[in-house]
């Protein structure tokens, strides 16, 4: 299945999705109507069955470059923010990743930068390409975060790195991005597709009731202090219908 957009392309082939930001003559930089597809998509999804994974891409060059400063044209950044006009539809989808029942896997195939490096924070796991380069550029443009980047980054490589990443603007290659834990996995930018394909092949077996409730675990894990999160854990209950026959198949 293949559904029309004018800046995504949303695909589904089986039980996973692939969202692609598609401006790649910019880069994919994001724009107001990026995110509204993005949002409209991912809502699409969520109400979609017979779906396990979603796959988030770039097309072209790019994951993404991050804003589209230039979209916004003449428009005033008060107080280094980029406005509601991003920031309200950028951190609802934001939202819709991490509360998504499904893991989202973003396949990081070239730049991503700043507001695209704090969508990707959001996702589940990060299979990047050696060649791709990230950073936090957002002190560069003297722009502050809005979307998460001050609170997911240091939960991902710990304050000390976040800041200097953050202050220095520094860019990363994909293997850097990997040995600091951004990253689950890096190979060749012609081989992401491969390794892509072989974490959904090693998580496919599994249940997907379980991944629901590990990643309503795990936002409370990054939401809360450890005592918060082992009663949230303790006291929270989810539908499971498949245990019965997964204990069965073991036991014979």
């Amino acid at each position: 299945m293949s559904t029309a957009y004018t800046e995504i392309e949303l695909d589904i082939s089986d039980d996973v999705a692939t969202v692609t930001m598609n401006r790649p003559a910019a880069l994919n930089a994001i724009t107001p109507t990026m995110l509204a597809e993005l949002n409209d998509a991912f809502a699409a999804l969520a109400a979609r069955d017979g779906l396990r994974f979603v796959v988030l891409t770039g097309a072209g060059r790019a994951f993404s470059a991050g804003v589209d400063l230039k979209a916004l044209g003449e428009r005033e950044l008060v107080d280094g923010k980029v406005g509601d006009i991003l920031d309200l539809p950028a951190r609802a989808f934001i939202e819709r990743i991490e509360t998504l029942p499904l893991p989202v896997i973003a396949r990081v195939n070239g730049f991503c930068f700043t507001g695209a490096l704090e969508i990707v924070l959001a996702c589940d796991l990060v299979v990047v390409a050696e060649q791709a380069k990230l950073g936090d550029t957002h002190a560069k443009w003297a722009i502050r975060p809005t979307w998460g980047m001050t609170q997911r980054l240091p939960r991902r490589i710990g304050i000390a790195k976040a800041r200097e990443l953050s202050y220095t603007a520094r860019t990363l290659s994909g293997r850097e991005a990997c040995a600091l834990g951004i990253a689950n996995v890096c190979v060749e930018l012609d081989a992401l597709d491969a390794a892509v394909a072989a974490l959904l092949a090693e998580m496919r077996p599994n249940s997907a009731e379980a991944f629901a409730a590990y990643k309503d675990l795990y936002r409370a894990a990054d939401n809360h202090g450890l005592a918060d999160g082992l009663a949230y854990e303790a006291a929270t209950d989810y539908p499971f219908s498949e245990t019965a026959a997964r204990l069965e198949a073991f036991r014979k």
